[in-house]
Formats: C-alpha cells, sequence, structure tokens
C-alpha cells in the first residue's frame, strides 16, 4: 500500500472516530441535561405533592371533615394529571387508594415494587426511569407515616419524547457524520496526494539514476523536510556521479599508464635486442660496433632511469614521510651546482633564488621535486632560453615558482600532464630523455607534503609553475 494511501485511510479513520465520540458525548450531554431537569422538576412537584397530602391528611384526622379532604386531594390529582403525570398512593401493603387505572397495567406493580424495593428503612424518596406502556416513564415515589402504618405516595411522568428526541438527534448525527467522513475524506486524499507529491519525485528520480540517467535531479521541491531530503539527495547524487567519474577516470590512467609502460618499454628493448643481433651476426667495423655498444649502453640507461623513477613513485605509494627541517639555502646551493652544466649545455640563462627559509619536510623528496621541475623547464625551452625558479616566504606559506619562455601547453592538455607517462609532444620528450613520469612524481611529492600545485601556461609564450607550502607545513 502506497504511503499517500496509508496517510488517507489513517486520517479518514481518526477523523471518523474523532467525530463520532465527539458527537455521541455531545448528544449523551444534551439528553442528560434534559433529563436532570425533568428529575429535578418532578422530585419538586413530588414533594410538593406529598406535603399537600400531608396536610390535608392531617386536617381530616384532626376535625374530621374527610369528604372535604378527599375532594382537596381529588383537585390535586386532577390538577398534576392535567400536566400529564400520573399519581397514586398506596399502603404498606400495596393497596391502591387513588390511581387504581395505574394498577390495572401488567407491568405497574413490578415497576412499583422494584422502585420500593430499592428504598432503604430509613429512605423516603426513590425514584427510577423504567419502559412502561412501549414508553420510558419517570417514577418518583415518597414514603410517608399515617396513624401506625405508612404509606407511599407516587407519581409518574412520560419521558418518552426525549428518548425520540435523543435518538433522532443521534440518526442525523450519523447522516452527518457519513456526510463529512465522504467529504473530508475526499480533501484529505487530494491533500494526501498532494504531500505525497515530492516523495514519488523523488523516487522517480531515484529510478531514473538506478537506470542510468545519472543527471537525473529532483528539482521543484517544497521548503520542508522533503525539500530538505530531496537537497541532500541530490548532493548525494552528485557526489556519486564525482565518484563514478573519478573512477571511470582513474581507470582510463591505470589503461593508459599500462599501455604507456609497455611502449616504453617496446621501443629501447626492440633497439637493444636489434643491435645485439647484429653484433652477433653481422661483421661490422670497430667504429659501427662502438656506435652499437653506445646505443645499447644509452637505452639500458634510459631502462634504469624509467626504472627508478617507477620505483620512486610506488616506495611514496607505501611509505609515510618523516618531516625534519629543510633550509630553502641548502636546497638552493645543490640545485645550483647540479643544473649549472645542464643550463651551459643548451646556453639557457638560468636563475636559482630561493629566499631564506625553512621548509618542513623531505630533503630529498624537496630536491627531487624542484629539479623535476626545472629539468621539464630545460626539455621545454629552445637552446638560449630562460628560465627561472624563485621561492618567496608569504603570509600564506612558502611559494616556489618555476618559470620558462618555452612551447608552452595547450590548455586542454594541462590537467593531464601530472598522469604518469603522459607527454604533450612524445618524440620530443623522448629525445630529450624523458619518460613522463617526472610530473607525476611531482605531484605526488607536493601532496605528501600539503601542498598545492598550480599550472599556468600558455601555447608559444610559456609556462609558470607554482608550488604553495601552507602554513602547516611551513616554518
Amino acid at each position: 500500500m502506497r504511503f499517500a494511501d496509508k496517510l488517507f485511510f489513517a486520517t479518514t479513520a481518526l477523523l471518523a472516530v474523532a467525530f463520532a465520540v465527539f458527537g455521541i458525548w455531545m448528544v449523551s450531554s444534551y439528553f442528560q441535561n434534559i433529563l436532570n431537569r425533568e428529575i429535578e422538576r418532578s422530585d419538586t412537584e413530588s414533594r410538593m405533592f406529598q406535603y399537600l397530602f400531608e396536610m390535608a391528611y392531617q386536617s381530616a384526622d384532626e376535625y374530621g371533615e374527610e369528604y372535604a379532604v378527599v375532594r382537596t386531594i381529588d383537585s390535586i390529582m386532577d390538577s398534576v394529571e392535567k400536566e400529564g403525570r400520573k399519581c397514586f398512593v398506596t399502603d404498606e401493603e400495596g393497596n391502591f387508594f387513588y390511581g387504581e387505572e395505574l394498577a390495572q397495567e401488567t407491568s405497574f406493580p413490578e415497576i412499583l415494587a422494584g422502585i420500593q424495593g430499592e428504598m432503604r428503612e430509613e429512605d423516603t424518596y426513590a425514584y427510577g426511569i423504567r419502559r412502561f406502556k412501549e414508553g420510558y416513564y419517570l417514577f418518583n415515589v415518597c414514603k410517608g407515616t399515617a396513624g401506625e402504618g405508612f404509606y407511599y405516595l407516587g407519581m409518574c411522568m412520560e419521558l418518552t419524547d426525549i428518548y425520540k428526541d435523543r435518538q433522532l438527534l443521534l440518526n442525523r448525527y450519523r447522516l452527518a457524520l457519513i456526510l463529512l467522513v465522504v467529504v473530508g475524506g475526499g480533501f484529505i486524499y487530494v491533500i494526501s496526494r498532494y504531500m505525497t507529491g515530492p516523495i514519488r519525485r523523488l523516487g522517480y528520480v531515484a529510478r531514473c539514476i538506478s537506470e542510468g540517467e545519472y543527471e537525473k535531479r529532483a528539482h521543484s521541491m517544497p521548503r520542508d523536510e522533503v525539500g530538505e531530503l530531496a537537497e541532500s539527495f541530490n548532493v548525494m547524487a552528485d557526489r556519486l556521479v564525482e565518484q563514478m567519474k573519478e573512477k571511470e577516470l582513474k581507470a582510463k590512467q591505470q589503461e593508459d599508464f599500462t599501455a604507456a609502460f609497455a611502449h616504453e618499454l617496446k621501443t629501447p628493448l626492440t633497439s637493444i635486442i636489434g643491435y645485439a643481433d647484429m653484433l652477433n651476426s653481422v661483421n661490422l667495423s670497430e667504429e659501427e660496433k662502438r656506435e652499437a655498444y653506445f646505443y645499447i649502453y644509452s637505452q639500458g640507461k634510459r631502462l634504469e632511469s624509467l626504472s627508478h623513477k617507477l620505483l620512486e613513485l610506488v616506495s611514496m605509494e607505501k611509505q609515510d614521510m618523516i618531516r625534519k627541517p629543510v633550509s630553502t639555502r641548502k636546497l638552493e646551493q645543490n640545485l645550483r651546482t647540479a643544473m649549472r652544466p645542464v643550463f651551459s649545455a643548451k646556453k639557457i640563462h638560468g636563475k636559482i633564488a630561493l629566499e631564506k627559509g625553512t621548509i618542513l619536510g623531505d630533503y630529498e623528496l624537496l630536491l627531487s621535486l624542484l629539479y623535476n621541475l626545472l629539468d621539464n623547464a630545460v626539455k621545454a625551452v629552445e637552446e638560449g632560453g630562460f628560465i627561472l625558479l624563485k621561492g618567496s616566504l608569504l603570509a600564506e606559506g612558502y611559494e616556489i615558482k618555476v618559470v620558462d619562455n618555452g612551447r608552452g601547453i595547450p590548455p586542454k592538455e594541462i590537467h593531464r600532464i601530472t598522469e604518469a607517462f603522459y607527454m604533450v609532444d612524445k618524440s620530443r620528450s623522448r629525445k630529450e630523455g624523458g619518460a613522463g613520469i617526472g610530473m607525476a612524481l611531482c605531484k605526488k611529492i607536493i601532496s605528501l607534503h600539503g601542498g598545492v600545485l598550480k599550472i599556468d601556461s600558455r601555447l608559444g609564450e610559456g609556462t609558470v609553475i607554482k608550488v604553495m607550502f601552507p602554513i602547516a607545513t611551513f616554518s
């Protein structure tokens, strides 16, 4: 059963029960108030009737005017019965002095005996409501003394109209309740469908996403708990899509890495095998042999360099780095010594200037980072080009910037140059002895130090690489 249907049935049932209980209580209270009022009035009249009867009886006993007393009592009874009441007087043995016509009714003696039986010895008054002559009657019985005995003086009043009015009210309220449930149920159904509409839309979006429509989102939601749920759902969907894209990208990068690694191994191995076979099967001159030996040696060194860089990249993935204070002056001196012959070989105008400071990190990794950045810059510039390595102490941390006026990087390629084996110009990179791993190492080293890498490049104008080591890793 749908939530909207559950809400509809539950609310309609609650509405019906609430109004039914309220209606019964209201009708019962109204009926009880009228009934109590009639009982109070009948009680007053009964006691007045008893008082007049006792006064007349005393007069007859004192003055012997029995005939006048009888006429007085008859007059009182006539006036009472004109208002729809019946009066009766019996002795303690049940003999009727007045109201003999009531005694003719089959059930009256039993009713009277029942009410009298409820009276205790010290009680002088009792009343009861009984079914009598196909209706409801209120019976009042007063007990008085007469000489050595006592008598019962009573009055009965019909309440059938009051009970009929109660039943009429109940029937009308029952019809009103049915109408209320039908009309109210219709409104509740419409409202429940409206309130659960956002939930249905959210479920539809969830099904679409499960079927592959990853860009589907829940929109036009109310600003309530359901809207907050939809917003959280959209955020979750965005993150799931991002994670899926990241996994797809990572899988593609791994595939590209494997293909590139196989290609990088294939070329030097093919050359080594070819030259070795030529040395073994062909008579070569000494100069040709030296050339073949040199080529085999150079390709072997290239494979050795490739394996070292791969091992370095893998080792950084697996081990934790121990941070120690590293002097930027010491880094500057070692870089100048290492890069001086490299700059001279291509007649590059190189400048290395690191402002005095201390970076918390690993000295060898930081030196490898800066050397790789400079090595990439050397490969990018033409002969006679310009390279600047500058370190600055800023409020945010320590910034290292590498600037060159080389050939630059196409904008669409910038985000990929930190992938292993990725090269913008593969033929030139291999000619320069590169394998496309340098920037992947740089990115990993920067990440281990909590730094941020930023690359800005323009094709044909040059490249600016900035590395910012934050306050947390700088002192």
